[in-house]
C-alpha cells in the first residue's frame, strides 16, 4: 500500500508542475502580446502566481515522494545504476537548480521592474531591457520540454541512456528554437 499511495503522490506532483508550468508558459506568451502596461502586469502576476502556488508545491511533493520510493523500492544510491531513474533524478535536480535561480529570479526581477514601472505609469528602459534578454527566455522555454522528458524516462522506463541523450538534445534544440522564434513573433518593443 505504501507504494501505491508513493506513486499516487508522486503523479500528483507531476501534475501540479505540469499544470503550473504550462500555466507560466501561458502567461508568458501573454505578457509578450500585451502592449499595455496593466495587461503586461497582470500576465507577469500570473506568473508569479503559477510558480509560487503550483510548480513550487508540485515540486515538493515530487521531491519528497521521489526520494521515499527511491530509498524504499530502489536501494537507495543504487538508483544510479537505473538509467531512467537516474536520469529523471538528474533532470529533476537540474531543473529545480535553473528553475530556483535563473528563471525564479528573473521573474521576480521582471515583476519588481513591472511594479515600477506600474508606479511611473509607462514601460521602462529597464523593464523592456530585462524583458529582452535570452538566457531566462531559454531556460523559461527549457522547462516544459525537460518535464516532459521526466515524465517520458518514467513512462518508458528505458534500459538505456539513449532515451536521456536523445532527449536532453531534443529539449535543448526546442528550447533554441523557441528562444528564437517566439521574440520574433512578439517583438519586444512596448511602444509599438
Amino acid at each position: 500500500m505504501t507504494y501505491e499511495l508513493l506513486k499516487l503522490a508522486h503523479i500528483i506532483g507531476a501534475v501540479l508542475i505540469g499544470g503550473g508550468l504550462i500555466g507560466v508558459w501561458l502567461s508568458d506568451l501573454r505578457s509578450r502580446q500585451s502592449r499595455e502596461l496593466v495587461r503586461f502586469s497582470e500576465s507577469v502576476r500570473n506568473i508569479a502566481v503559477f510558480y509560487d502556488g503550483v510548480v513550487v508545491p508540485g515540486a515538493i511533493v515530487l521531491l519528497i515522494s521521489g526520494t521515499w520510493l527511491i530509498v524504499a523500492f530502489y536501494g537507495g544510491w543504487n538508483f544510479i545504476s537505473i538509467p531512467w531513474l537516474a536520469g529523471m533524478v538528474f533532470l529533476f535536480v537540474f531543473e529545480f537548480i535553473e528553475g530556483n535561480t535563473v528563471t525564479r529570479i528573473y521573474f521576480m526581477r521582471l515583476r519588481r521592474l513591472t511594479q515600477e514601472a506600474l508606479h511611473v505609469g509607462e514601460f521602462t528602459p529597464e523593464l523592456e531591457k530585462a524583458r529582452a534578454e535570452n538566457i531566462p527566455a531559454f531556460t523559461h522555454f527549457l522547462d516544459l520540454p525537460m518535464l516532459f522528458l521526466i515524465i517520458t524516462l518514467g513512462a518508458l522506463k528505458p534500459d538505456t541512456w539513449e532515451v536521456f541523450i536523445v532527449g536532453s538534445l531534443a529539449a535543448i534544440a526546442l528550447a533554441t528554437a523557441l528562444t528564437l522564434f517566439i521574440p520574433r513573433l512578439y517583438p519586444w518593443t512596448a511602444n509599438q
